[in-house]
């Protein structure tokens, strides 16, 4: 399975869901756009969900002189 190379961007996707919610709201939308914008949503927040811990773990892994220990989730 190949990695995923294209870079995600926390700002780019919370644009995206500010505009799913907008459409979401919208009188307009029919149910099946509804529940496949809401399901669209919905992977797109989880990949947001990795990122910011992946974020997290990077920050927890900094010791007292400032320097990154690389994080081993295996290591645990």
């Amino acid at each position: 399975m190949a990695e995923e190379t294209t870079t995600f961007s926390l700002e780019e996707a919370f644009e995206q869901l500010d505009n799913m919610l907008e459409a979401l709201e919208s009188p307009e939308i029919s149910l099946e756009k509804s529940f496949e914008t809401y399901e669209a949503a919905m992977e797109l927040l989880k990949k947001c969900d990795a990122s910011i811990d992946q974020v997290e773990k990077k920050v927890l892994a900094l010791n007292a002189e400032g320097e990154l220990n690389e994080f081993h989730p295996d290591s645990e």
